[in-house]
């Protein structure tokens, strides 16, 4: 039998990783041979929840080369594995837009309206009758809390907070606290070079004829972030001539206040003042309230350069 490969999109979030390695755990469950793998390195807020539940990181990949897939937590294939063209997709679970996907070959699609992709996968045991781990559930409690940001992000639903309670009790921790815990994990920024900070969690998005980068970082201060400018404006101009993007977002946000500041790079500066109906200043606006890049960014960019 061949192993399937299950994983998640570029810049691995943590809804991405533990996604996968529930994945992994539901299909193997089921009797498949599905093997958990990584498409970039481990952030911290990810680092954090695995050292918690005691589970060990995903191998690590490069490419794909014509393997038996799964996809979690994307679907469009330039955020993807290189090489996810060769390869047979045999299930996507997501909670994001569709867009760029194509297969030869029909697949179980399930993509919900939901926060986070975990929400879906908790859902599938239960649809199967399959034993949840505490540790499992630890993994997709760690996601609903990362992708809604302890519950405060729009992308939040009745169906997540459902969830995050039923994980909860199985998992043996309290989804406040741990959460918080786990988010301020990841926030740190001082230690982190301007590469690196954009792309701790960064997606490429074709939007109409136009390539856009969206990058996100979260933190408990934002002023630590914007202190460096400069040096980040340098690596946003480096990669932008790297890649060809016609437009580089960062949306630096705040997750105790639940607001957000966007530098905005590129030919189409414009398009994010009037997505937002904000003036840059410094190549720079605060973004009231705004805190999903899902929810509250990408439509709003897509209407404008569409």
């Amino acid at each position: 039998m061949t192993k399937i490969l299950t994983f998640g999109h570029q810049n691995p979030d943590t809804d991405t990783i533990t996604s996968a390695l529930v994945m992994q755990d539901l299909q193997q469950q089921a009797g498949k041979d599905v093997e958990a793998v990584r498409l970039g390195e481990i952030n911290g807020e990810t680092a954090f929840a695995l050292e918690q539940f005691k589970v060990a990181a995903p191998r690590l990949i490069d490419k794909i080369d014509g393997e038996q897939v799964i996809l979690v937590d994307h679907n469009e294939f330039q955020q993807s594995a290189p090489g996810i063209e060769t390869a047979t997709v045999l299930m996507v679970v997501d909670h994001h837009r569709i867009s760029n996907f194509e297969t030869s070959a029909p697949l179980y699609y399930r993509a919900e309206p939901v926060g986070c992709t975990a929400t879906i996968l908790n859902k599938m045991y239960k649809e199967n009758n399959l034993e949840v781990k505490p540790e499992i559930a630890g993994l997709m409690l760690s996601a609903i809390i990362s992708d809604t940001l302890l519950f405060k992000s729009p992308t939040c639903t009745e169906e997540d907070i459902q969830a995050a309670e039923e994980l909860e009790q199985i998992a043996g921790i309290n989804k406040e606290s741990y959460g918080l815990d786990m988010l301020k994990a990841g926030a740190s920024t001082a230690d982190k070079s301007a590469e690196e900070l954009l792309n701790i969690d960064a997606k490429s998005f074709s939007m109409g004829e136009k390539e856009v980068r969206v990058a996100q970082v979260n933190t408990v201060d934002i002023d630590e972030v914007f202190a460096r400018q400069e040096e980040i404006e340098n690596a946003i101009n480096a990669e932008t001539a790297q890649n060809g993007y016609d437009l580089f977002v960062l949306v630096v946000t705040d997750i105790i206040n639940s607001d957000s500041k966007v530098l905005a790079l590129g030919q189409h500066q414009a398009a994010v003042e009037k997505a937002f109906n904000v003036a840059l200043d410094k190549n720079t606006a605060i973004l009231k309230g705004v805190v999903s890049r899902k929810k509250q960014v990408v439509p709003q960019l897509t209407d404008v350069l569409s």
